[in-house]
């Protein structure tokens, strides 16, 4: 599982990756023992609550933690846990308990914090850095798939939002964007995205704009008592797309810098969201070390949206489209589609939409057949052959590969692997006595059942 947290201090953005099960403050893999004593768990609750009260954006709510901790603490709860995972599992369940902040957490790796301290006493230690560029450059700066759909609808999954302070993060962004830059509507995927930085969302959200600038959104950070806003850029490399269709896929798991972009674009009008209600999460973070085992997530501010003059904040946001999210992307596209149909005038583009539209609507509302009937049309039809195999129709031409039949209706199918096709069975006298190919291009083809 990978999180990623963002944040934007003195002007300067800098992203914080915590990856789950290898950098800062994941759960540790060390094959030895260690144990803590209350010797430690004092320390490290004494650290936490200094940490909060200086630092959290509530300053409410961190003396409620405290509160609870301090309380816990000479109570005994915390006795038993002398495993530092199990330890810090509690101290999270404690501070969202109070706060209901999935950004505010306490994690356990030595081994990392180590790497950490080292790169910040000494800025020739390259250590962690190499580490987290390692993860970054093997997601590819989360964008892991890139594509054109039926219909010339562009699709981009993106699985975080990497900081554009690091260049090739920056050069992938620009790249997904140039290829997408000739599509009709563009579907963005953040079903798996857990976060990221402001200004990777300031650039995408830049290409989908005119050159003036927007306000896209405005974070306040306690600590200095700062609001610092993100705006559109008034230049990015390549073509622009102010006119495009937008579509945002979401999920529970659409989270933090994730949910800025989704809400950003909900709320300027400029994208159909279309999912599940997003996790929550909109307090952007800063990491700090309780000690040289134990370190803390703490979110340090607040979006403040300059359409709703607030956040998604423990509530998440409602898609305008709410369909389970595995049919997520087939709806958007099937939106896209019904939306480019409405706009044009050409009788045979219409033709060509309408031969998508059905596939898709048959994906999203899949028809079931009684199996006797479904026995009655398998034959051999000239150089086709229909069979029923495990509960299922399949076609194959003669020295072509085999491919499923996914009924559309009664009597015709559709094939995952052949966008272009379609196949009818023409029934006479309740008997199957033909096939006819449908093509996107308009055309057909007959074969009689020869046995």
């Amino acid at each position: 599982m990978k999180t990623i947290f963002y944040l934007q201090k003195n002007g300067m953005t800098i992203i914080l990756f915590i990856l789950f099960t290898m950098i800062f403050f994941s759960v540790s893999a060390q094959e030895q023992e260690i144990t803590i004593g209350s010797t430690e768990q004092q320390l490290v609750v004494d650290s936490v609550c200094t940490i909060l009260n200086t630092n959290y954006i509530y300053p409410e709510t961190a003396k409620k933690i405290e509160g609870l901790l301090r309380d816990n603490l000479s109570k005994g709860v915390y006795d038993p846990l002398t495993d530092p995972n199990a330890f810090a599992e509690r101290l999270t369940s404690d501070l969202q308990s109070i706060s209901s902040d999935k950004h505010l957490w306490v994690g356990y790796n030595p081994e990392q914090i180590a790497l950490l301290k080292k790169s910040q006493e000494n800025p020739d230690d390259k250590e962690y850095e190499r580490l987290v560029l390692e993860q970054l450059r093997k997601n590819n700066y989360g964008f892991r798939e890139l594509k054109i759909m039926e219909g010339n609808i562009g699709y981009l999954e993106l699985n975080q939002f990497s900081g554009t302070n690091f260049p090739e993060a920056g050069e992938a962004a620009i790249a997904a964007m140039t290829f997408l830059s000739h599509c009709d509507a563009i579907i963005i995927d953040l079903r798996g995205n857990g976060g990221g930085s402001p200004d990777m969302i300031q650039l995408l959200t830049s290409y989908l704009y005119e050159g003036d600038t927007k306000h896209l959104n405005s974070f306040y950070w306690r600590p200095e008592d700062k609001t610092v806003q993100f705006w559109t850029l008034p230049y990015v490399p390549g073509h622009r797309m102010p006119k495009v269709d937008v579509y945002v896929l979401t999920s529970p798991r659409t989270f933090s810098a994730a949910e800025e972009f989704t809400y950003n674009l909900k709320n300027m009008k400029r994208a159909v969201i279309v999912g599940e209600t997003t996790g929550g999460g909109a307090h952007p973070v800063n990491r700090k070390i309780i000690n040289d085992h134990f370190g803390i997530s703490v979110p340090e501010g607040k979006a403040i949206n300059p359409v709703t003059q607030t956040n998604w904040e423990g509530t998440g946001i409602v898609p305008c489209v709410k369909v389970p999210e595995n049919d997520a992307l087939s709806k958007a596209h099937l939106l896209a589609i019904d939306s480019l149909a409405k706009k044009t005038g050409d009788e045979k583009q219409k033709e060509a939409y309408a031969w998508i539209s059905q596939r898709l609507n048959a994906k999203l509302n899949p028809v079931t057949l009684d199996t006797k009937l479904l026995e009655k049309y398998t034959g051999i039809y000239g150089p086709r052959a229909i069979t029923f195999e495990i509960g299922s129709l399949y076609y194959q031409r003669e020295g072509r590969p085999k491919y499923k039949m996914i009924p559309v209706n009664d009597t015709l199918f559709m094939f995952d692997e052949l966008d272009y096709f379609m196949l009818e069975i023409i029934v006479e006298n309740e008997k199957a006595t033909a096939l006819v190919g449908h093509y996107d291009d308009g055309r057909t083809d007959r074969n009689e059942r020869s046995k």
